[in-house]
């Protein structure tokens, strides 16, 4: 049984993605150390993984431990989108010999760690200054993309689950309609995903040689995105251009959904590859580009965040809050939605 005993240290801090798994142990109330990443291509299962984190950092027993994970959660079984892990979070918290073992969303994870992130790891890009007591909103390119949001809530706040990211993509010109022709003949649907992603990024490049008359055949995105930042490649350059156009348009989609005043944040692991590009880009004048409520966005400030972990914050934040003990729900509880965490949570 989960003790919430405050010498309960340490504990483990997961943040699971499609291509890396980020592990680390907080050995006191705020303070995480011992952070690896390591490849989910290299291991069979989570197990695995956890099984050689707690090997390398020579931690002694752990009891306690939650995970942020790019997936949809609803009930025990998880089967990842992007990753080739498959489980039951039950076995799973048996196996390793766990007593609480609470699985999370990983944009969820990152909604509840910002108000933590501090203003060093934050650049922002137009705007004005926040609103307090306003929603922020967040969203992130990286092997898929993330989208969820914090509201106020008496005594804190409250992180929106959701799967924003497969919300449909609405081209804005007559190029971007032919990157969806190109994208819609192969899958059908065309989610906002498909094209702000790390995949996505190949997948316009491949219209835009269709387009050209040109070979399609895939080139890496990271290919893409050097030759573009370089200037050696124009239709690499023009890539990036139409990735941050439609990040803008379902930045500022988000913002006015949720009435985003206190700021849009952007994580994921793609854009801060592209500082420098990123913040001259068409970005900005796309986020505010909604005809009568184009004065509404363009106070809104854009926060993109630098931090290198900063997941793993709200991981913490979450699994301190289920091993506290109180009567009243917490500030932090997350939606129960199918993307919320606290339908996958499982503990003794």
């Amino acid at each position: 049984m989960s003790t919430g005993l405050p010498e309960a240290w340490p504990r483990l801090l997961g943040d699971v993605g499609g291509s890396n798994a980020r592990f680390a142990l907080e050995t006191g109330p705020g303070v995480i150390e011992d952070i690896l990443t390591l490849p989910t291509a290299r291991y069979p299962t989570l197990e695995d993984a956890l099984r050689d984190y707690l090997a390398q950092t020579g931690a002694r027993r752990v009891a306690h431990a939650a995970i942020g994970i790019a997936n949809p959660l609803n009930g025990d079984r998880v089967t990842m989108t992007n990753c080739h892990w498959s489980f039951s979070i039950e076995a799973a918290r048996r196996a390793l010999g766990l007593s609480t073992l609470l699985l999370l969303n990983d944009f969820t994870a990152l909604a509840l760690a910002l108000p933590k992130l501090p203003a060093k790891e934050l650049m922002q890009i137009g705007g004005g200054a926040p609103r307090p007591d306003s929603p922020l909103a967040l969203i992130g390119p990286g092997t898929g993309l993330g989208v969820s949001a914090l509201v106020p809530h008496p005594g804190g706040w409250r992180a929106l689950a959701g799967e924003g990211g497969h919300v449909s993509f609405a081209p804005q010109d007559e190029r971007e309609s032919a990157v969806w022709r190109y994208a819609a003949a192969r899958f059908g649907h065309v989610s906002a995903e498909r094209l702000l992603s790390g995949p996505g990024i190949s997948l316009i490049h491949q219209a835009l040689c269709e387009r050209d008359g040109e070979d399609d055949a895939p080139r890496e995105p990271s290919w893409i995105s050097a030759q573009g930042l370089a200037g050696r490649d124009a239709r690499c350059r023009e890539t990036l251009e139409i990735f941050c156009c439609a990040l803008g348009s379902a930045a500022g989609n988000l913002a006015l959904t949720l009435g985003a005043r206190g700021g849009v944040y952007i994580g994921g692991g793609i854009v801060p590859r592209l500082s420098g590009f990123f913040e001259q880009s068409p970005f900005r004048r796309r986020f505010e580009d909604k005809g009568r409520m184009s004065g509404y966005l363009a106070d809104i400030p854009v926060y993109l965040i630098t931090s290198a972990y900063p997941a793993l914050q709200g991981v913490a934040a979450y699994l301190a809050d289920h091993l506290a003990p109180r009567s009243d729900p917490s500030p932090v509880d997350v939606s129960t939605s199918p993307r919320g965490g606290s339908a996958g949570d499982m503990h003794a």
